[in-house]
């Protein structure tokens, strides 16, 4: 059986990863799973422990940057995040396309540790949507709000150490193009 790939996507927060992800995510022709993140954040309304993250304590998330157990790791606005190594490689050798979808920080991290990874950059349109739709989720004081966009700033620099770019304007046209990249590193 041919190994899985590891995807990985990128983007500033408020970007609409998650969005274009869902678009995706269930065309069983990319034989996509997504890696569910280790955070020690509180979750969001409507978030499940071990669907949208792995909910833990910030002792426990240090003991498995300790013995080794993540594959990248960061650490933002006072919580840890993370990716558990034992669960992406089992699932990328039952010959599923893993898709992390993390930090830049993290990016980093897996392509030295997988330089074969297929890495793809989702941007916004302009910064000011960006700004919109970080503050339409009126989910975070304006302190939090201020620091994702300093580090969105930060992020955009970072963009060309990605295999791919893609603008977010259209969720569906970025999925359409994100599906596309996928289904052609699929067949290398």
């Amino acid at each position: 059986m041919k190994k899985g790939l590891l995807i990985i996507i990128s983007g500033p927060s408020g970007v609409g990863k998650g969005t274009v992800r869902n678009y995706f995510m269930n065309d069983e022709s990319l034989k996509l799973v997504y890696s569910i993140s280790m955070t020690t954040r509180s979750p969001r309304a409507g978030e499940q422990d071990g669907v949208d993250y792995i909910f833990s304590t910030r002792e426990e998330f240090e003991k498995a940057i300790q013995n080794g157990e993540l594959l990248e790791w960061a650490e933002f606005v006072g919580n840890y995040y993370g990716t558990p190594i034992a669960q992406v490689e089992k699932l990328r050798e039952e010959g599923k396309n893993v898709l992390l979808e993390i930090e830049v920080q993290g990016a980093t991290q897996v392509r030295e540790k997988c330089p074969d990874a297929v890495s793809i950059f989702i941007i916004p349109p302009s910064m000011e949507e960006l700004e919109n739709r970080i503050r339409g989720r009126r989910s975070e004081p304006e302190e939090i709000v201020q620091q994702r966009l300093a580090k969105a700033e930060k992020e955009m620099k970072m963009m060309n150490n990605y295999k791919y770019i893609v603008c977010n304007d259209d969720p569906k046209l970025a999925a359409d193009l994100i599906s596309s990249i996928i289904k052609r590193n699929m067949e290398k």
